[in-house]
Formats: structure tokens, C-alpha cells, sequence
């Protein structure tokens, strides 16, 4: 008696065919991630225990974290960065421009400009800024405006133009990094179609450069919101400034400038969130899929347990 064997199936005509066993899969055992993570925890640990151990009054920092110094001080700090940041960008398009242009005077201008402000600390141009009264005794604007040089580089303005010009040469290269990111063709059917220089960058180029200007713009202003911490030395009272000032007339100086550097951790956090959220914005035609926002995520990962529970429950 011949059995006719299924060669396909792997047995006896009829019969199921076996199925595969399942694949044991072993991880690998990364030894050095278990090292690393020890290692960071016990440096964790180390910090922790010698600030637990120095003399500093935490209970100063809850007390004085919503003064009316120190909102006053946090709100002139958000004023100066964001009117430093304005002049920066407006700035930075400009200058931009000029430097991508085929006129040599005016891109050599814009060259000179980012070359100087690039290549020297902005504290010095604050400091310079604030000093301009012992070289000019007056300003005079002719018949628009002329009075005492102290009476009229304020504080304010002191911090506003170092600040601002200074982030203008920083702007100027990102804002020209992205304008050359856009490919040339798109210029040129531009012209071809009879727009204008103007127009052309107003509603061709600079829409598809933002893609590549935003993300390093959104740092920028983090960086300038920590940069104004500067301005101190100028006398313009802004969120270091009053710190310093109440800790030194309330015996806490340590205490007041961690509460600082919380406020400061606070607003980039803030600042952060929104520059995810306008990159995001402008990466739309850019990818397929958007990356998910963090509400996204959450009721993800909620939807995922909400299935493991309910697959759970109806298997038992």
C-alpha cells in the first residue's frame, strides 16, 4: 500500500499543514546602557545630596517667585526680547536680500555689516552703546530731533539696539540659508510668468524658505530671551537685574538667582512648545504626515491602553 504524500503541506494528503513554530527571539544585552544609566544616576544623586547640604533657604523662592519686582522685571525682560527679535528679523530679510544681490555696493555693505556684528560680543556692543555719550555730547537729527546723548541712549534703547542689530547679522545668514534653499527654477518661471523681483520673493520664495528659516529663527529667540540676562550691565532692570537687586537687600543672592533661572526655564518651555507648534505649521506640503502634537500623543498612548484593557478583559 502506497501514501501519497502532499509534498507542499509536509505530510499525508488531507491533513493541515503544520504550522511554524514561533521564532524565540533573545534581545541582546546592551551592559554598557546599564554602566551608563548608573553612573548617571549616582552623578544625579551627587548633585542632589551637596545642594541638600549647602546653606540655602529654599523657602525664599516660593516667597518671592511672584513679587511685583519680579513680574515687572520678567515682563520687561519678554518686552526686550521680543522688539529686539522684530529688529532682528526685519533686519535679517534685509539684509539678506542685500547680501544675495548682484549689485556689488550693497552686498558688500551687508557683507561689512555681519562681518563687524558677527565678530564681536554683543556685551561689548552694549557696553559701547551705553559709553557713545563720552564720544558725542549731542545727537543732532537736524530738524527732527537733537538733545544730550544720556538723555537720549536710555536704558532701554541701549539694550534694544544691542540686542537687536547684533541679532540681525545672526538673522541675515539664516534668512539667506533659506532663501538659496529654494530651488532657482521656481524664480525663474516667476520672472518668466512677468512677476517681479518683489513679488516673486513676497509670494514664491520666502513662503518655501520659512520651512528652512523657522526652525533656527525659534533657537534664536530662546537664545535672546536668555540673552538679555546682559542688559544688566546697562542698568536696564529686567528680570537678572531685579534678582540681583533683591537678593541683595534681602540677604538671599543665591536664593533669587535660582529663582531666576527657574523663570528663565519656565518662558523657554513656553517659547518652545510654540516653536514646535509653528514648525509644524510649516511643514505642511513638506511631508506626508505631520508629526502628531503632544495632546495627539496622549490620547494615542490613552486609546492604546483603553484596547489592552478591553482585549485583556475579553480574553479572560
Amino acid at each position: 500500500m502506497t501514501v501519497d504524500i502532499d509534498k507542499t503541506a509536509g505530510g499525508p494528503a488531507g491533513t493541515p499543514p503544520t504550522p511554524p513554530e514561533a521564532i524565540k527571539a533573545i534581545p541582546v544585552r546592551h551592559y554598557g546602557r546599564y554602566v551608563s544609566a548608573v553612573v548617571a544616576i549616582a552623578l544625579l544623586a551627587a548633585v542632589v545630596y551637596a545642594f541638600s547640604q549647602g546653606k540655602i533657604n529654599w523657602g525664599a523662592i516660593p516667597d518671592y517667585f511672584f513679587d511685583d519686582r519680579v513680574l515687572t522685571g520678567m515682563g520687561k525682560t519678554l518686552l526686550i526680547t521680543v522688539l529686539a527679535m522684530l529688529i532682528g528679523v526685519v533686519g535679517g530679510i534685509l539684509l539678506a536680500v542685500m547680501r544675495l544681490s548682484k549689485n556689488p555696493v550693497t552686498s558688500s555693505i551687508a557683507w561689512f555689516y555681519i562681518w563687524f556684528f558677527r565678530g564681536t560680543p554683543v556685551l561689548v556692543q552694549l557696553v559701547v552703546w551705553f559709553n557713545l555719550g563720552l564720544v558725542f555730547e549731542y545727537i543732532n537729527l537736524g530738524p527732527f530731533y537733537r538733545d544730550e546723548w544720556s538723555d537720549f541712549m536710555t536704558p532701554f534703547l541701549t539694550a534694544l539696539l544691542g540686542l537687536g542689530l547684533n541679532e540681525a547679522a545672526y538673522m541675515a545668514e539664516i534668512c539667506r540659508a533659506g532663501l538659496l534653499a529654494v530651488d532657482e527654477g521656481q524664480t525663474e518661471a516667476a520672472h518668466a510668468l512677468g512677476m517681479s523681483h518683489t513679488k516673486t520673493l513676497r509670494r514664491i520664495v520666502v513662503p518655501q524658505a520659512m520651512r528652512v528659516i523657522v526652525p533656527p529663527t525659534g533657537n534664536e529667540v530662546i537664545n535672546m530671551l536668555k540673552t538679555t540676562s546682559l542688559v544688566s550691565v546697562v542698568q536696564y532692570a529686567e528680570l537678572f537685574r531685579v534678582a540681583q537687586d533683591i537678593g541683595q537687600t534681602s540677604g538671599a543672592p543665591a536664593e533669587m538667582l535660582f529663582l531666576a533661572a527657574a523663570w528663565y526655564l519656565l518662558l523657554t518651555s513656553v517659547f518652545s512648545v510654540g516653536q514646535y507648534y509653528l514648525e509644524r505649521y510649516y511643514a505642511r506640503g513638506s511631508s506626508r504626515s505631520l508629526p502628531p502634537t503632544p495632546m495627539q500623543k496622549i490620547r494615542a498612548n490613552l486609546f492604546s491602553l483603553s484596547n489592552r484593557s478591553s482585549t485583556t478583559g475579553g480574553a479572560a
